[in-house]
């Protein structure tokens, strides 16, 4: 099986190189890596090898957007999503993009919940937010911020009750087809990350533009199926 994967990855080669966005991305490094996260997953391997098409999109997709699969850096990943490989990029993925590009300096998005004290200042300063992180019993999640950076200097502040991302979430793919067929999705194993990268996601909208990160946004809410608009 690794051999027919490994088969499938090399004939893109040619594809990649052609759609490099971005200084760093090397074909060699990430069909190791790919083919690292697929022999990892039975089920997304069976699914690559069922739609070989989609592992090959995938796979250039990531030269095309400039982003690395290295598992240290948890910056993108490989998913089974809709009985295809999708590349899925993690909303650390999207500061970096957002960072390499000069969108801005740097950036933190922070859960909020119910027994932290918060004040929001005004989006052109950080608010203000207290609260125990050791603490067990900080309340259920009420929102999420994000605030970032600029090279200007400038802060840039979005914030986001967790009713309205809820409503983002409902109207995704992957969460439709949890809720159809039972799946696994990110919104059910890793809600706080994708919480936070909804907030990244709505809160890029008011960076300075910058057509990799626009790209990279437009993806994830179009082919990567979250459909986030």
């Amino acid at each position: 099986m690794s051999n027919e994967l490994t088969t499938i990855i090399e004939g893109q080669r040619n594809q990649f190189e052609s759609v490099i966005s971005v200084k760093g991305i090397d074909f060699d490094r990430e069909a190791q890596f790919a083919l690292q996260i697929l022999t990892q997953n039975e089920y997304l391997t069976k699914v690559a090898m069922s739609n070989k098409s989609s592992l090959a999109s995938a796979i250039n997709n990531v030269a095309a957007i400039g982003i690395s699969l290295n598992p240290a850096s948890k910056l993108a990943y490989l998913v089974p999503r809709k009985n295809a490989v999708c590349l899925d990029i993690s909303y650390i993925g999207l500061m970096h993009i957002a960072q390499q590009t000069g969108a801005i300096k740097w950036g933190q998005a922070v859960i909020v919940r119910a027994n932290d004290a918060f004040e929001l200042q005004g989006i052109d300063q950080p608010p203000l937010h207290k609260f125990n992180p050791f603490s067990a019993d900080r309340g259920e999640v009420i929102g999420c911020y994000m605030v970032v950076k600029t090279d200007e200097g400038d802060y840039l502040t979005h914030s986001m009750p967790i009713a309205q991302i809820y409503d983002i979430r409902d109207r995704s793919e992957a969460w439709k087809s949890h809720l159809k067929n039972k799946t696994s999705c990110p919104w059910v194993t890793d809600p706080e990350e994708m919480i936070k990268k909804t907030v990244v996601k709505q809160a890029s909208k008011y960076w300075p533009r910058r057509d990799r990160l626009d790209s990279a946004v437009h993806y994830i809410n179009t082919d990567a199926g979250e459909g986030i608009d």
